[in-house]
């Protein structure tokens, strides 16, 4: 679900891009971030707690948080509530703290 229209915010939508998520491709739309790309797609669980792998979903939406962390192009820990979304982007579900490779 996308909110298409809003009684205060104005929305700047780019044109669609094609992103991978967990190796499937997925549509979304430049100036939108990754996570909210995610949550229309019907993604709720964006990874899992470093100790327990508790699920985590889409929750403060402004960066405060650790709910929202995925490994993007290879890097862990990118906070995709507020990472804007770009053609070509391989995002990954990440359990617990994330490796660099």
């Amino acid at each position: 679900m996308r909110i298409e229209e809003h009684p205060v915010l104005s929305f700047q939508r780019g044109k669609k891009v094609t992103f991978t998520y967990d190796g499937v491709a997925m549509d979304g739309y430049e100036n939108e971030t990754v996570a909210a790309a995610l949550h229309a797609a019907g993604i709720k669980i964006l990874g899992y707690s470093p100790a327990k792998h508790r699920p985590r979903g889409f929750f403060c939406a402004v960066g405060k948080c650790s709910s929202c962390f995925m490994t993007v192009n290879g890097v862990p820990n990118v906070r995709t509530c507020v990472t804007k979304l770009r053609e070509d982007m391989k995002v990954e579900t990440q359990i617990g703290k994330g490796e660099l490779f």
